[in-house]
């Protein structure tokens, strides 16, 4: 008899948040290291202004997708176990999946794109016009910051429901 998580669709998924955590981790790590062992690179994060938000990218990339990608494989593959039920919705764990990703991905390539500006500029301009610069950069990365908030709103919806009633099922 085949367990109600044990949906092909649902396992690629779960599967999927475990691929991407690698790939993530794989990235922030070699990006870290990079950052560490460049002596021009982790100076101009260090020292330039708005170069801390390539750090920040950095650390984004490694909390919201190595860490948070595990965390909610972990999840996904545990819950409907405890509760004895499938998860709630299998078209919300697509969305959550990859909605994440968009969110996620949006965020590192703003945060460095501003880091970068910033860092470059400051080189010439007085530090309220590298702000000015920097400020839309900025404003684009807490949009898709904002679509990785409601991702994780998405999956905490999507756990609740499933958790609720499991009482019935024992």
């Amino acid at each position: 008899m085949r367990e109600p998580w044990e949906d092909e669709e649902y396992v690629k998924y779960t599967l999927w948040f475990i691929f991407a955590c690698v790939v993530y981790s794989i990235i922030g790590f070699s990006w870290g290291a990079l950052m560490g062992g460049i002596h021009d690179f982790r100076h101009f994060v260090d020292h330039r202004m708005f170069g801390k938000l390539i750090v920040r990218a950095h650390t984004h990339i490694n909390l919201l997708g190595w860490v948070e990608m595990a965390i909610f494989a972990a999840v996904y593959y545990v819950v409907p176990r405890l509760a004895k039920r499938p998860i709630y919705s299998l078209k919300l764990v697509k969305v959550h999946f990859w909605t994440h990703n968009f969110g996620l991905i949006g965020m590192v390539v703003f945060f460095t794109t501003a880091g970068i500006i910033g860092g470059i500029a400051s080189q010439t301009l007085p530090p309220a016009d590298v702000e000015l610069l920097v400020r839309p950069w900025l404003a684009v990365m807490g949009i898709f910051g904002s679509i990785v908030l409601l991702a994780n709103c998405i999956w905490a919806y999507n756990i609740f429901r499933t958790c609720a009633g499991w009482r019935k099922n024992w």
